[in-house]
């Protein structure tokens, strides 16, 4: 794999690159390669937060892509769109997931929930609230890597509350209704 390391450390107006150096420069921070998933369907899960850092997470089916990095030095950018709604009026919480293990979320803090981030609260049982993500993984592996997204209710303690991916709370047959498409698309990049 091409790496910049043999590229000058500054570049002056008329230096000439060498070949060495332009395959270096070409080969240097591309995608390699691009996986993404598209889920049309829903998706619902009653999930239950016992006011500790330990909310039951419930991987979202349909929504996950599989890549194999072609150098142990590739990086992977993994980009989540998610849309949907809860039987409340907080929204949801969602992690990424790399081999069904959480990564890309927040610090450990006292009994706060650890995640990537949040579809925002919808007050109107019709409408869908939205979130999404990007991070940069380091898996350090040439081996297939299943990325995938977990949904969980954080905000209500000691209650169950379903989620929704790609629809209302009430999802009214209505043509003023609608029903979303949510995305996972992982790139690698190389070192």
């Amino acid at each position: 794999m091409a790496t910049p390391t043999s590229l000058p450390a500054t570049f002056v107006a008329g230096n000439v690159l060498t070949a060495a150096q332009m395959n270096d420069l070409r080969g240097a921070f591309r995608i390699l390669q691009v996986v993404s998933t598209t889920k049309t369907d829903t998706f619902s899960a009653s999930t239950d937060n016992d006011g500790t850092p330990n909310a039951q997470w419930a991987s979202v089916t349909g929504l996950t892509a599989t890549i194999t990095p072609t150098a142990a030095t590739s990086k992977v950018l993994v980009f989540v769109s998610l849309f949907g709604s809860s039987e409340n009026s907080y929204g949801f919480a969602f992690r990424l997931t790399r081999g069904g293990t959480a990564i890309g979320v927040a610090d450990a803090a006292g009994s706060r929930n650890q995640t990537s981030g949040v579809v925002n609260a919808t007050v109107d049982p019709g409408f869908l609230g939205s979130g999404s993500v990007s991070y940069l993984d380091s898996p350090a592996s040439t081996s297939a890597l299943t990325y995938g997204v977990d949904v969980a209710n954080v905000q209500s303690s000691s209650a169950t509350v379903t989620v929704y991916v790609n629809r209302s709370l009430n999802d009214s047959n209505l043509a003023s209704a609608a029903r979303t498409v949510s995305t996972i698309t992982v790139m690698e990049v190389s070192a």
